[in-house]
Protein backbone atom coordinates (compact mmCIF):
# COMPACT_ATOMS: atom_id res chain seq x y z
CA UNK A 1 0.00 0.00 0.00
CA UNK A 2 0.90 3.49 -0.40
CA UNK A 3 0.81 5.26 2.68
CA UNK A 4 -0.21 8.48 1.64
CA UNK A 5 -2.93 7.53 -0.60
CA UNK A 6 -4.35 4.11 0.62
CA UNK A 7 -3.89 2.67 -2.96
CA UNK A 8 -2.37 -0.48 -3.61
CA UNK A 9 1.71 -0.26 -4.68
CA UNK A 10 1.71 0.20 -8.61
CA UNK A 11 -2.19 1.21 -8.37
CA UNK A 12 -3.15 4.74 -9.34
CA UNK A 13 -6.86 6.46 -9.23
CA UNK A 14 -9.30 6.63 -11.79
CA UNK A 15 -8.38 9.51 -13.43
CA UNK A 16 -5.40 10.12 -12.12
CA UNK A 17 -5.97 12.91 -9.42
CA UNK A 18 -5.57 12.67 -5.39
CA UNK A 19 -8.79 10.97 -5.47
CA UNK A 20 -11.24 8.63 -7.54
CA UNK A 21 -14.10 10.46 -9.43
CA UNK A 22 -17.18 8.28 -9.65
CA UNK A 23 -20.14 8.85 -11.60
CA UNK A 24 -22.80 7.13 -9.42
CA UNK A 25 -22.53 5.95 -5.78
CA UNK A 26 -22.78 2.12 -6.55
CA UNK A 27 -19.51 2.60 -8.79
CA UNK A 28 -17.90 3.92 -5.58
CA UNK A 29 -19.22 0.83 -3.64
CA UNK A 30 -18.01 -1.84 -6.15
CA UNK A 31 -14.62 -0.27 -6.29
CA UNK A 32 -14.63 -0.15 -2.74
CA UNK A 33 -14.81 -3.56 -2.52
CA UNK A 34 -12.75 -4.80 -4.80
CA UNK A 35 -10.05 -2.88 -2.64
CA UNK A 36 -11.46 -3.90 0.72
CA UNK A 37 -11.56 -7.89 -0.37
CA UNK A 38 -8.16 -7.62 -1.97
CA UNK A 39 -6.81 -5.79 1.32
CA UNK A 40 -7.84 -9.01 3.11
CA UNK A 41 -6.27 -11.09 1.07
CA UNK A 42 -9.23 -13.15 -0.45
CA UNK A 43 -7.38 -12.55 -3.63
CA UNK A 44 -3.91 -10.96 -5.29
CA UNK A 45 -4.31 -7.86 -7.40
CA UNK A 46 -2.47 -9.66 -10.14
CA UNK A 47 -5.47 -11.43 -9.85
CA UNK A 48 -7.94 -9.07 -10.08
CA UNK A 49 -6.02 -7.18 -12.90
CA UNK A 50 -6.53 -10.29 -15.24
CA UNK A 51 -10.26 -10.81 -14.23
CA UNK A 52 -11.05 -7.04 -15.00
CA UNK A 53 -8.88 -7.25 -17.86
CA UNK A 54 -10.84 -10.18 -19.49
CA UNK A 55 -13.72 -8.40 -18.79
CA UNK A 56 -13.19 -5.57 -20.89
CA UNK A 57 -11.21 -7.35 -23.67
CA UNK A 58 -14.69 -9.41 -23.78
CA UNK A 59 -16.83 -6.43 -23.51
CA UNK A 60 -15.07 -4.90 -26.43
CA UNK A 61 -15.61 -8.25 -28.52
CA UNK A 62 -18.78 -7.21 -28.19
CA UNK A 63 -18.64 -3.82 -29.05
CA UNK A 64 -18.82 -1.66 -26.49
CA UNK A 65 -17.05 1.28 -27.97
CA UNK A 66 -14.61 1.66 -24.90
CA UNK A 67 -15.59 4.97 -24.28
CA UNK A 68 -15.20 5.46 -19.99
CA UNK A 69 -19.21 5.26 -19.01
CA UNK A 70 -19.15 1.78 -18.96
CA UNK A 71 -15.80 1.05 -17.32
CA UNK A 72 -17.96 0.14 -13.88
CA UNK A 73 -20.28 -1.88 -15.15
CA UNK A 74 -17.13 -3.91 -16.26
CA UNK A 75 -15.92 -3.38 -13.18
CA UNK A 76 -18.82 -4.67 -11.17
CA UNK A 77 -18.96 -8.06 -14.15
CA UNK A 78 -15.31 -8.48 -13.21
CA UNK A 79 -15.93 -8.33 -9.44
CA UNK A 80 -18.96 -10.80 -9.63
CA UNK A 81 -16.43 -13.37 -11.61
CA UNK A 82 -13.75 -12.99 -9.10
CA UNK A 83 -16.60 -13.81 -5.94
CA UNK A 84 -17.41 -16.72 -7.44
CA UNK A 85 -14.41 -17.78 -8.50
CA UNK A 86 -13.13 -17.51 -4.80
CA UNK A 87 -16.52 -18.90 -3.49
CA UNK A 88 -17.19 -16.11 -1.29
CA UNK A 89 -20.79 -15.40 -2.37
CA UNK A 90 -22.86 -18.07 -4.50
CA UNK A 91 -24.80 -17.19 -7.55
CA UNK A 92 -28.15 -17.64 -5.90
CA UNK A 93 -26.73 -14.77 -3.72
CA UNK A 94 -25.48 -12.12 -6.71
CA UNK A 95 -28.82 -12.81 -8.33
CA UNK A 96 -30.79 -11.86 -4.85
CA UNK A 97 -28.59 -9.16 -4.66
CA UNK A 98 -29.35 -7.98 -8.33
CA UNK A 99 -33.12 -8.71 -8.40
CA UNK A 100 -33.02 -6.06 -5.28
CA UNK A 101 -31.01 -3.49 -7.30
CA UNK A 102 -33.48 -3.85 -10.05
CA UNK A 103 -36.44 -3.44 -7.53
CA UNK A 104 -34.48 -0.05 -6.26
CA UNK A 105 -33.16 1.78 -8.71
CA UNK A 106 -31.07 5.12 -8.15
CA UNK A 107 -33.25 8.06 -7.86
CA UNK A 108 -36.19 5.77 -6.00
CA UNK A 109 -36.16 7.14 -2.40
CA UNK A 110 -39.01 4.84 -0.97
CA UNK A 111 -36.76 1.68 -1.24
CA UNK A 112 -35.97 -0.02 2.42
CA UNK A 113 -33.05 0.42 4.05
CA UNK A 114 -30.36 -2.03 3.80
CA UNK A 115 -27.52 -2.32 6.43
CA UNK A 116 -26.70 -5.72 6.21
CA UNK A 117 -23.99 -6.71 3.10
CA UNK A 118 -23.44 -9.47 1.09
CA UNK A 119 -21.93 -12.57 3.18
CA UNK A 120 -18.16 -12.86 2.37
CA UNK A 121 -16.76 -16.08 4.00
Amino acid sequence: MLPETGWPSGMAPPGGGPSPVFREPWEAQAFALVVALHQAGHFTWPEWVATISAEIRQAQADGDPDLGPTYYRHWLAALEKIVLAKTLAGNSELRLRRMECAANPPGKHDHPARREPIRVV
